[in-house]
């Protein structure tokens, strides 16, 4: 048995649909064909008596009400009649039964002169019942034929249900004198109607089995091609699955299948950039812990061959080699630490304070650089007033020492650093906004937003003389985002980098 996949669920449903729809049609069209075929030939009847209609305005008219037909049945028959009995109105005329002049010079036979088609009126309608009266037959119109006065109140023959009847107005000039009112055959009665039911309803059914064999080619077109981009969606996350983030699906339109084809797209090139980047990643700290290893290595195995003797200088390079070493897995860890990770719990403390600490402790490098320092703004807002948040200090410190370090590895001697200092705020929040700005060298566009990954450094090289391990703005980040504050990067206006930090505050003093 064939697996029922969700594209043959949704075929088989939109198929039982479909029948169903088409069944409910045909029975209605039935019914109504049945319940509506009485009403319509009675319309149609109805329309043909027009001739009984001016008869009835004539007797109307010559009377002046409807008393006559309503007390002498007699007379409602002889108007139905034409105004003449019907036996007399199915006898020939007079002179067609005279027998032929025997003078052969007199006229031909034929009526007589006042008699003659260009000058006698047009003759009354044929008797509706040739045997001899209108009654005859129970399914007759004449058994179903009433009239009712101007305010529907019953005339003579038959007594119908204004309400069902097929109706003819009688009217004088603007004047409603009356209604004929004609009741519909009830039910299927004779062959004839049920032959033409039969062969309307045949019609239906054909009709609502073509239209059906349509819409499930439709249906079965429409979820084909939707499945295919569903099919497609699924292998690709398979070959993600295995391991192939290379793959990608084909999108075409706009619609939401579309949509989930960009973002799955999207998704699986951010897999591939971050995997890209994890083995980046660790080639990068394999080349930084394979340096201080290699120096001890090469310090260990002198004092091993009897090259070098282990004396106090031997023992301060491989204490150098063990504290870089140390050092470079302490960042690697801060790096790598997420704002729920366990640490000690947050205090209030003031940010500025601990900025201005970062600065005087390397004041004297930014001197021997050359490197002017202008923190003029930071000073005029701490004078004001100290903002105040809650935070690690410790954390917070060596991330500000880091964006220092930052400017000091990578700023030109004789350049600037220009550090700025405000508070925004808003309903309810206030957050600190410090910009540091350096001098050139800037960054490239293009590496901006890499800028704070670890181990990335902008100057594409792993040469540890022209900076550090190309973790510090990755502490930084994952220090700011712990406190809840952002951090970014721009090119400055000074030719050089701009770092922005905000952090949220909680008052100021």
């Amino acid at each position: 048995m064939p697996r029922l996949t969700l594209f043959r669920k949704i075929f088989l449903a939109l198929a039982v649909l479909l029948l169903a729809l088409l069944l409910i049609f045909a029975g209605f069209s039935r019914l109504g064909l049945q319940r509506g075929l009485g009403p319509y030939v009675a319309e149609i009847e109805i329309r043909r008596m027009d001739w009984l209609a001016e008869l009835l305005k004539k007797h109307h008219t010559e009377k002046g009400n409807w008393d006559t037909l309503r007390n002498d049945p007699r007379a409602w028959h002889d108007v139905q009649m034409g105004g003449f009995g019907p036996m007399r109105d199915m006898r020939p005329p007079s002179w067609q039964g005279r027998p032929p002049p025997r003078d052969a010079g007199g006229p031909p036979p034929g009526p007589p002169p006042d008699l003659l088609p260009s000058r006698r009126m047009p003759p009354p309608p044929p008797p509706p019942d040739a045997s001899g009266g209108p009654g005859g037959n129970p399914d007759s119109v004449y058994q179903r034929l009433g009239l009712v006065d101007a305010k529907d109140a019953w005339v003579a023959g038959a007594k119908v249900a204004p309400s069902i009847a097929a109706r003819l107005p009688l009217r004088e000039g603007d004047r409603l004198i009356g209604t004929l009112l004609l009741a519909p055959l009830q039910g299927l009665e004779s062959d004839a109607d049920r032959a033409f039911v039969a062969r309307q309803s045949s019609f239906v059914i054909w009709t609502g089995v073509a239209g059906l064999v349509i819409a499930l080619l439709l249906s079965w077109l429409l979820a084909r091609r939707w499945f295919a981009r569903i099919d497609a969606l699924t292998q690709g996350a398979q070959r993600v699955a295995q391991g192939r983030l290379d793959a990608r699906v084909p999108v075409h339109g706009q619609d939401e299948l579309a949509l989930l084809g960009r973002t799955f797209n999207d998704m699986a090139e951010r897999l591939d950039h971050i995997e890209a980047s994890r083995r980046a990643w660790l080639a990068d700290v394999a080349h930084e812990l394979r340096t201080p290893l290699a120096a001890m290595r090469a310090e260990i195995e002198a004092l091993q061959d009897g090259i070098r003797r282990f004396d106090d200088k031997t023992a301060l390079r491989l204490h150098r080699q063990v504290m870089r070493l140390g050092q470079l897995v302490d960042d690697l860890r801060s790096s790598m630490r997420e704002q729920d990770e366990a640490s000690p719990p947050f205090a209030p403390m003031f940010p500025l304070a601990l900025l201005k600490e970062a600065l005087a402790l390397t004041r004297e490098r930014f001197a021997q650089r050359g490197i002017l320092l202008d923190a003029s703004a930071l000073d005029a807002l701490a004078a004001d007033h100290q903002p105040l948040m809650h935070g690690d200090a410790r954390r917070l410190h060596q991330a500000f020492m880091n964006l220092i370090e930052n400017t000091l590895s990578y700023t030109d001697t004789g350049g600037r650093l220009q550090i700025g200092a405000h508070v925004d705020s808003d309903p309810g929040a206030q957050r600190l906004v410090l910009q540091f700005d350096d001098s050139a060298p800037g960054v490239a566009p293009g590496e901006l937003p890499r800028l704070f990954e670890r181990l990335f450094r902008a100057e594409g090289s792993r040469n540890r003389a022209l900076g550090g391990s190309g973790l510090g703005l990755a502490i930084c980040r994952a220090t700011i985002e712990a406190h809840g504050g952002s951090i970014d990067a721009a090119p400055s206006a000074l030719g050089g980098l701009r770092i922005t930090v905000t952090l949220p505050l909680e008052g100021t003093s």
